[in-house]
């Protein structure tokens, strides 16, 4: 991979973000994940700790699958653009219907991990609330929320990872498949440094995006803020958040513009080196 390379996959996905029917269409969505954020933003909010943690991870479970889906539609949309072909969106919605289909089992592996972490975490809430010995039962058990906590983080991470290096290879198939997730492991292990290094760069603007507009909601909801009531502070955040995917939609699909850019780069180079060392 030269510098050569990276700057044109780097460009051309830059090129085709700023659609905007694709803005629209990945803020329509992103909206929908808001709005799941939101409502445990809101239910959490007079909730108690054990609560308020479960609240806080599960968005996160639902929204990876959604934007697996996602990822696979502006894929195959990048595809079209990149190629100079006619592109509708209801007509790749349609003809991605099974696929998403199968795309939505894959997220039942992540609600059961979400389930067990949780049910897991509820036994250590449990233990420090037995009366008089609830205590020291925390505090020498303190190292399993600990864990769990880790867990609940890797299990972001390889979200992250799935969204990035298996949503191109779902994307240019009809159905999914075991090889998929080998071809990703495949890439992936192929050249470690190379693969993460694009993943970091890829979510370089997402990161930027996100980190400005969460400072800045969150100071806008320290200073600006006056409602007690969990449907009122709902309701401030549901209206604050419509802006907030409307910012984010487009370093969203540079994502995943950039994601089947190196996809299409990787295994390009990943099958010159298998043929040269034949």
């Amino acid at each position: 991979m030269t510098w050569k390379e990276l700057e044109f996959i780097f460009n051309r996905a830059l090129g085709f973000t700023f659609s905007r029917r694709k803005i629209c269409f990945t803020t329509a969505v992103l909206v929908s994940c808001g709005m799941l954020i939101v409502l445990c933003r809101a239910l959490a909010a007079k909730a108690g700790d054990y609560v308020t943690l479960s609240l806080t991870f599960l968005p996160i479970f639902f929204c990876s699958a959604v934007l697996l889906a996602l990822g696979i539609l502006l894929i195959r949309i990048y595809h079209h653009e990149v190629k100079k072909l006619p592109v509708s969106y209801s007509r790749t919605l349609s003809a991605s219907k099974d696929l998403l289909m199968e795309v939505a089992y894959l997220s039942i592996p992540l609600v059961l991990v979400y389930l067990g972490l949780w049910t897991s975490m509820g036994i250590f809430y449990l233990l420090k609330g037995i009366p008089i010995i609830g205590n020291a039962l925390g505090v020498i058990f303190s190292f399993g929320p600990f864990l769990l906590l880790l867990v609940f983080f890797l299990v972001c991470f390889v979200s992250i990872l799935i969204l990035f290096f298996l949503t191109p290879t779902i994307s240019l198939k009809s159905e999914v498949r075991t090889e998929v997730v080998e071809k990703g492991w495949k890439r992936l292990k192929h050249n470690p440094f190379s693969n993460l290094f694009l993943l970091f760069l890829g979510l370089v603007p997402l990161l930027f995006v996100t980190a400005l507009m969460v400072l800045a909601a969150f100071l806008t909801g320290r200073n600006y803020f006056e409602a007690e009531k969990a449907i009122e502070v709902g309701f401030q955040w549901f209206v604050m958040m419509i802006p907030f995917c409307a910012l984010l939609a487009p370093a969203v699909i540079f994502f995943f513009n950039f994601a089947v850019e190196c996809h299409v780069l990787m295994f390009k180079k990943m099958l010159r080196e298998e043929s040269g060392a034949s």
